[in-house]
């Protein structure tokens, strides 16, 4: 008798579980409804303003940066990511038919690009950001999908497989991620707001995807917040190896001090009086914000000033306070940067005008994370091309000519002088850093369009 009740049990039991298995084995492999899907585009009706229109949406999304390697062709994939779970290499987005996505419906680019689902309902890992490219409107993903159709050449190159181990690799709990962080509706223009500020929205939300490194991320790696309502939106975050600044009105560590012209200025020249692009920006300004048009970024400018800063986590307002480095000798880090940093930043840390960006304020020199102030001291800085002219001024390379010490102890110097007060730097941080990355590149990747 307890035999059969048991069995009956377990019978009741294993029906539900059966139908959930189903509904999750459905769920974590369907491939989302597309707008597109009905979308009967063809190659003849890619018409060149079409195509010119889908390239320029691609310097805005800077597609080139993460599908192509120095030295490479550009959009053939290869660029190695890390991730806490392994590294993943990104992948041929060339019109290739078998290495590529020359397969691709319409359909199947936009599941893709807005949902990060591949053919075949495969997950793509949200390194690609689709959580952000989510906001793309329909018109912008059709001439995207003609670009990459028509604008670029075929090339047959293999993708590198990742080297996320298994069981990690298994791409069906990313669709539950989805379902759980990311909004998968175009963007909806903001009532009460103005065209300009809207557009702006929509390029930092959407293709220009900022939040992917300007904002802090969770514990299950996810963007706190994916636009303006949230309060960590673009409020600065640490990303390989590099602390991505606030984007928001925060006086010392984000835009507050800057004015939208100056935006614009660092957006379309890559310097201004307060700073040079380097780290991961100097890709995205080689490639993508130099060549988007005045009304654009003055529309960017014009959406970041109005996100307001957080003074509790920002810490009181900078002051510069007058002193020559030269004159503090018995302080720790100073000899050295006299003798390696001064002739460049200045003995008074200004700077000399846009060439040479000023540690006074520097937002490297006042957030609590001091990634970037290690990385670049260590590395150097990327080359910036700006209108196809490569700079004269670089930001050298001292892994080979200071040790951890010295490194901490200039950095400490830097991060207490001219009004900077923040914490000193240990020489164990700089030598993490020193093990985990590499010298910056003198190739960077540059794409030539039409």
């Amino acid at each position: 008798m307890n035999n059969r009740r048991f069995a009956r049990t377990a019978g009741w039991l294993a029906l539900p579980c059966l139908v959930a298995a189903g509904l999750l084995a459905w769920y974590v492999t369907r491939e989302p409804a597309s707008p597109l899907q009905t979308d009967q585009t063809a190659a003849a009706d890619m018409a060149p303003a079409l195509i010119a229109r889908g390239e320029y949406v691609a310097r805005l999304s800077d597609c080139v940066a993460c599908h192509s390697v120095p030295g490479g062709v550009p959009f053939t994939g290869g660029l190695e990511m890390a991730t806490p779970l392994g590294a993943i290499h990104t992948t041929n987005v060339t019109p290739d038919p078998e290495t590529g996505i020359g397969h691709y419906s319409l359909a199947d680019f936009d599941r893709a690009v807005r949902h990060g689902v591949a053919p075949g309902g495969r997950r793509l890992y949200p390194a690609m950001p689709y959580p952000s490219y989510a906001k793309l409107s329909d018109d912008d993903v059709r001439a995207l999908y003609a670009f990459f159709m028509k604008g670029i050449a075929p090339v047959r190159q293999a993708n590198i497989p990742s080297e996320i181990p298994w069981p990690l690799n298994m791409r069906w709990p990313i669709a539950l991620w989805n379902g759980v962080f990311t909004d998968t509706a175009p963007y909806a223009a903001k009532a009460g707001k103005d065209e300009i500020w809207n557009r702006g929205a929509y390029i930092v939300q959407g293709p220009g995807h900022c939040g992917s490194c300007h904002t802090p991320r969770g514990l299950a790696f996810n963007e706190k917040a994916l636009d303006e309502s949230g309060t960590p939106f673009l409020a600065g975050a640490l990303l390989d190896g590099w602390y991505a600044p606030s984007l928001r009105n925060d006086h010392n560590t984000g835009l507050g001090r800057w004015s939208e012209p100056e935006i614009v200025q660092f957006l379309k020249t890559g310097r201004n009086q307060h700073a040079v692009v380097f780290g991961s920006m100097t890709e995205a300004f080689n490639n993508s914000t130099q060549f988007m048009s005045d009304d654009d970024l003055a529309a960017i400018a014009r959406y970041l000033k109005s996100l307001p800063g957080d003074s509790q986590r920002d810490g009181t307002p900078w002051q510069y306070q007058a002193v020559s480095a030269a004159d503090r000798l018995d302080t720790p880090g100073a000899h050295t940067y006299v003798t390696r940093c001064a002739s460049c930043h200045g003995a008074d840390g200004k700077g000399q005008a846009q060439w040479m960006p000023p540690l006074a304020g520097a937002t490297s020199a006042l957030a609590k994370e001091n990634a970037s102030a290690i990385n670049i001291t260590l590395n150097g800085s990327q080359r910036v091309v700006a209108a196809g002219v490569p700079d004269a001024y670089r930001m050298p390379a001292f892994r080979e000519q200071l040790s951890d010490q010295q490194i901490a102890e200039v950095l400490t110097f830097v991060r207490s002088t001219w009004g900077n007060q923040s914490e000193p730097v240990d020489a164990k941080a700089v030598s993490t850093l020193r093990e985990h990355t590499d010298p910056a590149s003198s190739s960077p990747i540059i794409l030539q369009m039409r």
